[in-house]
């Protein structure tokens, strides 16, 4: 769960309904941070956000392999829809990429270090 600070954060640099692209690892523990990810989704959907969740392709995947490099470009066209980057603590080269390709389109980022998700 979010933090009371990036919930506040979150309600006070956005208006309702903004998409906001949940950016955070997956590689390291895919099932793990699938799972998290998912949490945050409901809860930036319960604060009235609209949120995009890269996470999500792991069960596309599952379906049908593509190369990393296929999701991630998907991604970063689905983060150019976005108002803002909610960044989930933990080491992720992808995440890392969406953060710097976020700041180049002027997209807000809020920054969520691991002792402010909840578990």
């Amino acid at each position: 769960m979010l933090s009371d600070r990036v919930k506040r954060e979150i309600q006070e640099r956005f208006e309702p309904g903004c998409r906001v692209y949940v950016a955070g690892p997956y590689s390291s523990n895919p099932e793990a941070n699938v799972g998290r990810a998912m949490a945050v989704w409901h809860e930036l959907k319960d604060l009235g956000f609209h949120p995009y969740l890269p996470h999500l392709s792991h069960f596309l995947h599952l379906v049908r392999p593509r190369a990393y490099e296929e999701w991630l470009a998907y991604d970063l066209i689905e983060l150019r829809l976005c108002h803002a980057l909610l960044r989930l603590d933990g080491n992720s080269a992808g995440a890392d990429l969406e953060v710097e390709e976020a700041g180049r389109m002027a997209i807000p980022i809020v920054f969520c270090e691991d002792d402010e998700l909840l578990r």
